[in-house]
């Protein structure tokens, strides 16, 4: 129930605010004033307030002494502090015992004014500048929906509209999200078209017009970094999409100054692909080639990603001309950030690359289909974004971070692939030997029922994967799709709608974060 338009201003000094209540209530606001701690606490009793202004210096009990007893009656009311003291210990004592505001005497009418506005109406200020703002932007976004895209323009787009669907979530604008999605929908079928024809290109003439790939994140952004100053923590958490990362950037800024940039997963988005390619620098087919005893069946992921130190040690050594010392660790639990942790100080101290990875997103993500609880929680992309930010906050992502900073150690944090809600089953026929992921699979004489569900890919050389055998082709879901089997279409329907999935096309698989984080402290090297 919304408060009623009133003021309670508890002062010693009444008399001398006739002015300021005149203009308050010329505003329309009710004030009521009130001389002693006592008689405050009486009228709040009796009724609800929208803000209550406390002089800080009144006899008997002072306005920080009574705050207590206001919250009590009434936890919600914004409290404004009142004070002739200008004094650093006063402002820090009320900031402590968390004031919604605070002023020092004399004030202005106009000042009471901006401030009880910005408490009271400042969040539905902001949320009708949003609408606005969002209102005439989406109209410009929307054109582009006829353009035909270059890889850089569908970078920003993808990024903006990130932004966009993180700022609309937090304020109640149901019409907004509802144009937001729609808008989101019908760029995933154009991103796939975009895929479908210009992915076999890039990797065809790769000194051409192209998008840094998974292969390009170290030489692109590692070794520069590496060069300048020596060594670099290299972190990438596995399956952060672009909006997740927005709702983490704001906990790191204090940290550190941030620079952003984008990059294009390789296909498939997924782990035994996409981060191979990123610690080689190779597309799997040259994985396979140059290390085949390294490269196992796709449906064998641990294999496949067994070797991940070996490649970025190969890559790094190309690369700078020389050996670089390396120090790899990959943590699948919180519990094992303790034994890291300890040993983090001493990896930072040496030359060369530290590279963490972290698996907990990526366990979210797939245990999501497995647990009720989990879906509960992570519903919808709103509550993944939620569920991700309290997990970074206490996680040993965030403390080696804080080590980095603490002894001026640079950053290059990224992710391997992202992922993508799915909602709508897509009929596929396949021999039994088909892959089980349902974002894609490989297998001999694989089909969609409906070609729009999927990019068939009959060359596999020409994506950078290697040949898997006579008539095996690839299929990649697009949009928000998952592949279901005929003889288990309600089971797959029950189990999976849903659900967080990756391997496919999409933006939000495919356009990732890649951010350097240098440390404002700039500690040095000191311990």
């Amino acid at each position: 129930m919304p408060r009623p338009k009133s003021i309670l201003w508890v002062d010693d000094e009444v008399e001398g605010l006739a002015a300021h209540r005149r203009f308050l209530e010329a505003q329309g606001f009710t004030v009521a004033c009130a001389a002693h701690g006592d008689d405050a606490l009486a009228l709040l009793r009796r009724q609800p307030y929208s803000v209550v202004l406390l002089d800080e210096q009144m006899p008997g009990r002072r306005g920080l002494e009574l705050l207590p007893e206001i919250r009590a009656i009434d936890a919600g009311v914004p409290v404004v502090m009142v004070t002739q003291s200008e004094e650093e210990a006063t402002l820090r004592e009320a900031i402590g015992v968390a004031v919604d505001d605070y002023l020092v005497k004399p004030v202005h009418p106009r000042q009471i004014l901006s401030v009880i506005t910005r408490l009271l109406e400042g969040d539905r200020i902001r949320q009708q500048r949003l609408a606005r703002d969002f209102v005439t932007r989406f109209r410009e976004l929307e054109g582009r929906r006829g353009a035909s895209l270059a890889w850089r323009e569908w970078m920003e787009l993808v990024a903006e509209l990130a932004r966009w669907e993180v700022r609309i979530s937090v304020c109640n604008e149901p019409g907004l999200s509802e144009a937001l999605r729609t808008l989101q929908q019908s760029l995933r079928a154009d991103f796939a078209e975009y895929v479908r024809h210009h992915f076999p290109r890039w990797l065809a003439s790769p000194e051409g017009d192209r998008p840094p790939l998974s292969v390009d994140v170290v030489s692109e952004f590692v070794v520069p970094v590496l060069q300048a100053e020596g060594r670099v923590l290299f972190i990438v958490v596995d399956c952060l999409r672009l909006d997740q990362w927005v709702v983490l950037r704001d906990l790191l800024t204090p940290l550190f100054e941030v620079e952003e940039s984008h990059y294009y997963s390789i296909l498939p988005t997924a782990t035994p692909f996409a981060r191979n390619a990123i610690f080689s620098g190779l597309f799997p087919m040259e994985i396979a080639a140059r290390h085949p005893e390294w490269w196992a069946q796709p449906s064998d992921e641990e294999s496949l990603n067994a070797h991940e130190a070996g490649l970025l040690l190969e890559q790094l050594q190309e690369l700078v001309g020389k050996p670089v010392p390396v120090r790899y660790e990959k943590l699948f639990s919180a519990g094992e950030g303790g034994e890291l942790l300890r040993r983090l100080p001493a990896h930072l101290a040496q030359e060369g690359v530290t590279a963490l990875v972290f698996n907990f997103i990526d366990q979210l993500t797939h245990g999501r289909s497995e647990s009720a609880i989990l879906y509960e929680v992570a519903r919808d992309a709103a509550a993944l974004r939620g569920l991700t930010r309290t997990w970074f906050e206490r996680s040993p992502v965030l403390a080696a971070l804080q080590e980095a900073e603490r002894r001026g150690v640079s950053v290059l944090l990224t992710t391997d692939h992202g992922s993508i809600h799915c909602e709508t089953p897509a009929t596929v026929y396949a021999k039994r030997d088909a892959t089980a992921n349902l974002r894609y699979k490989f297998g001999e004489d694989l089909r969609a029922e409906h070609p729009e569900a999927a990019i068939t890919v009959e060359d596999l050389k020409a994506f950078g994967l290697p040949g898997m055998g006579l008539g095996v082709r690839l299929l990649l879901a697009t949009t928000d799709r998952f592949f279901v089997y005929p003889t288990k279409l309600r089971e797959y329907q029950a189990r999976y709608r849903g659900s967080f999935l990756h391997g496919g096309v999409t933006p939000e698989e495919m356009i990732l974060p890649v951010a350097l984080l240098t440390p404002r402290g700039g500690g040095g090297g000191s311990p």
